[in-house]
């Protein structure tokens, strides 16, 4: 166990600094890490995704507050825009945990490895959408935040990858469009983890030491590392260029998508 713990602190030492440095969500980082090392401990693979992605979202509930409050004290969270899309975040990220749980493990990584090819398509061409339109009324609000909520619980992220560009669509200054994102975060990971808590609790033969679909000793580890190691990811991104290194780590997500394809096929 005690060889478990410090693999999964050391994801959470890469996961904190990328995450920091570079501004991506943690769980585009998280996620392939926890494939890569649930295989290499053996779990059953019809449990590798679920556990993953679950425990993905299990991690966003604390990184995600230390986020919004830094960004909060720098007033760039737009808190009417949180009020408004949290109940659609809720909702849809719980439905969306809950489908996932019913999805087999081969769909859901078929469809996270679609997401990280798109990821780095964006990260490599730089492509942000125009402000072109407003805010919707409360059910636009409500039914973005179904969308964001459900598929982010679909790929275990906190929905930055969605939400933030949505924002900036909508007119949103690009530094509060983070920032309300980042606070967004903190729901669609309550929701998520709940999800796949619940409908993983009387799932027979799931590995020990696991809460549902949350595996307990790598959200330990993965937390107790990034929670410390995130801050110095902030720190070199003001002195290395960010722009270049965004560019190889969306290289580096599309070698991992394509090796999660192969292994797929």
């Amino acid at each position: 166990m005690l060889t478990v713990i410090a693999i999964y602190l050391i994801l959470g030492l890469a996961a904190g600094i990328l995450s920091g440095l570079l501004g991506v969500g943690g769980g585009l980082v998280i996620v392939p890490m926890l494939v890569a090392s649930l295989s290499w401990q053996h779990i059953p693979d019809q449990f590798i995704m679920h556990l993953a992605l679950g425990t993905s979202m299990a991690t966003i509930i604390f990184t995600s507050v230390s986020s919004f409050m830094a960004h909060h004290r720098r007033r760039a969270v737009h808190w009417p825009v949180v009020r408004q899309i949290t109940p659609g975040i809720l909702v849809g990220t719980f439905l969306g945990s809950c489908l996932a749980t019913n999805l087999s493990g081969s769909l859901l990584k078929g469809f996270f490895i679609v997401f990280l090819y798109s990821v780095a398509y964006q990260m490599i061409t730089s492509k942000k959408p125009q402000p072109s339109r407003k805010l919707p009324g409360n059910r636009g609000m409500f039914g973005t935040g179904n969308v964001i909520g459900g598929v982010s619980s679909l790929v275990g992220i906190g929905g930055g990858t969605l939400s933030v560009p949505f924002m900036i669509w909508c007119n949103i200054p690009v530094h509060q469009a983070i920032g309300t994102s980042a606070a967004i975060g903190f729901p669609i990971a309550m929701a998520g983890t709940l999800g796949y808590i619940s409908n993983g609790l009387q799932t027979p033969d799931l590995p020990p030491y696991s809460l549902g679909y949350i595996y307990l000793p790598a959200l330990a580890g993965i937390v107790a590392a990034s929670v410390l190691t995130a801050p110095l990811g902030v720190r070199l991104a003001h002195s290395l260029p960010v722009v270049k290194l965004k560019r190889v780590f969306a290289i580096l997500l599309l070698l991992v998508a394509t090796r999660m394809l192969m292994d797929l096929l």
